[in-house]
């Protein structure tokens, strides 16, 4: 990827790779950006659609992305940034759990034919954990924003 300091994009394939989660929980559909130094974030997007799973029932007639997927999708973000900050070594048969929310907001509902954007900034890394700060934004407005705390497992 050239810059080991600077990333992406990761695509769908090599998320699969880092990431355990499938259809219909898979919800990181490409990795625009990622940076290591001198912090390290991550941007990331969810293409949302009217055949999400959840919508048959979240709510019939106006469908809305339930905050709950919005929080996981942020999660698995993530996940990806701790997988891609860590060598390739690290990566190969890692799980990130996710362990904590804290602060969560919803700002905005998520309807389908939304982009969802997602970033995250790891604010600390300590014993096996990393702290994240993460926001959702369509078209620029933020919808949702959580501090994230995921736990790696060999």
């Amino acid at each position: 990827m050239g810059d080991e300091n600077v990333g992406g994009p990761v695509e769908l394939e090599e998320i699969m790779r880092i990431l355990p989660h499938r259809y219909p929980f898979q919800l990181v559909d490409r990795v625009l950006s990622y940076q290591l130094e001198p912090e390290k974030t991550l941007t990331a997007i969810k293409n949302v659609t009217i055949n999400e799973p959840f919508f048959q029932g979240h709510f019939p007639g106006h469908p809305v992305m339930p905050g709950v997927m919005i929080i996981e999708a942020m999660a698995q973000a993530s996940g990806l940034l701790g997988a891609l900050s860590g060598t390739a070594e690290k990566r190969e048969g890692s799980l990130y759990y996710l362990v904590k929310i804290d602060n969560a907001r919803f700002t905005r509902i998520v309807s389908p034919g939304d982009q969802l954007v997602l970033e995250v900034r790891e604010k600390r890394r300590m014993r096996g954990m990393g702290l994240f700060e993460g926001t959702a934004s369509v078209n620029g407005r933020k919808v949702a924003s959580a501090e994230i705390l995921c736990a790696a497992k060999n």
